[in-house]
């Protein structure tokens, strides 16, 4: 199947709520990362989401070139291509995008897909998100007011972020503190100003203790009850059940009890960043430590060039992440149910 079409995506994301799953956004860095994220959910039987940050459409540019808009478009194209021999749906998406990137990352980009509609192709990517959470929430709103028009126009979804994140990611850190859980009283300022979907489709990841990184089962203190209080209180206003598709950062560490809970309130999208890295590189690693003297050219002996030929090693390190992918649509319910 293709790249998700804008169709598509919108009723992947209604069977995800109606269902109670999630589909996990997987991170990728490159063309092998990808690789081994379609490769976990066709093995999974679920349609998902590939979504790529700021430093990984960066790195995805070349480490001299580091044009964050290249690397995000030659992935884009890349996947448009790989995808199309797989027998799931996949969205593609842009991660945490600060407002001192906007310009140089998602703006531009999301430019692309409004040029690309008025063509009559698809566009780019399927949806973008806006991190605003480290500004003034009116701040934060008044900017994700102007681009749901725009990604609109574009025909992607907006994602916006309503409170913080803790931890660090792609160099951007926050304290652990009570500004990890996002209020009732932000989230009916949010519908307030963004609407509940008549003003163009958009995500909301609301933050209840979701923290960035490594941490052990149950370090992190979730409080997964709050995204039940926050659909109640402007679902009450609105006349309209769970009327937010809510979104899960900070996995890492997450109890599998606060995950499903999570999901039945109203989460349809999941992001999976550090599992993923290190299923990815554990086979490396591995592959290294066993193969020491074939990898390098130890006392003045040739190696081996089976064992320093990078696809020995990458093929172990996609199906390693591949595995990953899997478990992760399995903890989020979306296995098996990939749209026919």
């Amino acid at each position: 199947m293709p790249i998700a079409t804008p169709e598509v995506y919108t009723e992947m994301i209604s069977r995800a709520k109606a269902g109670r799953f999630a589909y996990p956004a997987i991170n990728v860095t490159s063309s092998q990362t990808l690789n081994a994220a379609l490769r976990g959910f066709a093995e999974a039987e679920s349609d998902g989401i590939v979504q790529v940050s700021t430093g990984g459409a960066e790195f995805l540019a070349g480490t001299t070139v580091k044009d964050m808009v290249v690397g995000a478009s030659a992935l884009a194209e890349f996947a448009h291509v790989v995808a199309a021999k797989y027998d799931v749906n996949i969205a593609l998406h842009t991660d945490h995008c600060p407002k001192d990137k906007l310009d140089g990352f998602m703006r531009p980009l999301v430019a692309i897909s409004q040029e690309r509609v008025a063509k009559g192709l698809e566009p780019l990517f399927q949806s973008h998100m806006w991190d605003g959470s480290a500004v003034p929430l009116d701040e934060n709103l008044r900017i994700a007011a102007e681009l749901l028009e725009q990604t609109t126009k574009a025909r992607t979804i907006l994602e916006i972020e309503i409170g913080v994140v803790g931890g660090e990611e792609d160099g951007v850190a926050n304290e652990i503190n009570e500004k990890l859980y996002t209020t009732p009283e932000d989230v009916l300022k949010t519908a307030e100003v963004l609407g509940i979907g008549e003003k163009g489709a958009y995500l909301l990841a609301a933050t209840f203790g979701n923290v960035h990184g490594v941490y052990k089962p149950g370090n992190v203190k979730l409080r997964p009850s709050i995204l039940k209080e926050i659909q109640d209180a402007v679902g009450a206003k609105y006349g309209k059940e769970k009327p937010f598709n809510l979104v899960f950062h900070g996995g890492s560490g997450s109890l599998l009890s606060e995950i499903r809970e999570a999901l039945d309130y109203g989460v349809v999208k999941m992001n999976v960043d550090t599992d993923t890295q290190y299923a990815f590189t554990r086979p490396i690693a591995d592959h290294m430590f066993r193969n020491y003297d074939g990898v390098l050219k130890v006392d003045g002996e040739v190696g081996n060039k089976k064992a320093y030929d990078p696809r020995s090693y990458g093929k172990s390190a996609e199906a390693g992440m591949a595995a990953r992918v899997v478990t992760a649509c399995q903890d989020l319910r979306s296995a098996g149910t990939k749209i026919k």
